[in-house]
């Protein structure tokens, strides 16, 4: 999702420099919770206090493309001459924009650890989706034979 600041905000910021500004917004998760009042505030009595906290959520498939760039460059980045040089040398550069140096190893050894990482995130992601203690109930009664 991509907004623009109004123009009445850009035109306060110095003739329009603001105006073709914009910016990214990822999912998010707001919770709201009742709180006591503080204790420093002891001369108004009022009851309890609504507060909405609010995060940012990496979506699974963010995490899982994150996770298989994490030893090696994404898409056309690993083919520049900085990285042919550096797959010569046996030097990683991996991360997200390709710059950073992840430590010792030819491409064919930063495809297992890029492997290796995505197995990991599956089993923990796979542990989170499944609780390891079923949850037991006892059955309803049949409402047919009433």
């Amino acid at each position: 999702m991509k907004f623009r600041l109004p123009g009445a905000i850009s035109i306060l910021f110095g003739a329009g420099l603001l105006s073709c500004v914009s910016a990214l917004a990822g999912p998010v998760v707001c919770t709201t919770s009742f709180e006591a009042p503080s204790a420093a505030n002891t001369e108004i009595k009022s009851t309890a206090v609504e507060v909405t906290r609010c995060g940012l959520v990496q979506t699974t498939n963010d995490l899982i493309e994150q996770r298989f760039f994490s030893y090696s460059s994404p898409y056309a980045r690993g083919i520049d001459i900085t990285h042919q040089i550096t797959d010569i040398l046996g030097i990683s550069m991996g991360g997200g924009d390709g710059t950073k140096v992840m430590g010792f190893g030819f491409p064919d050894q930063t495809i297992v650890w890029d492997g290796s990482a995505v197995e990991n995130t599956t089993k923990a992601l796979m542990q989170e989706q499944s609780n390891p203690i079923p949850l037991r109930v006892r059955d309803l009664p049949s409402s047919m034979g009433k």
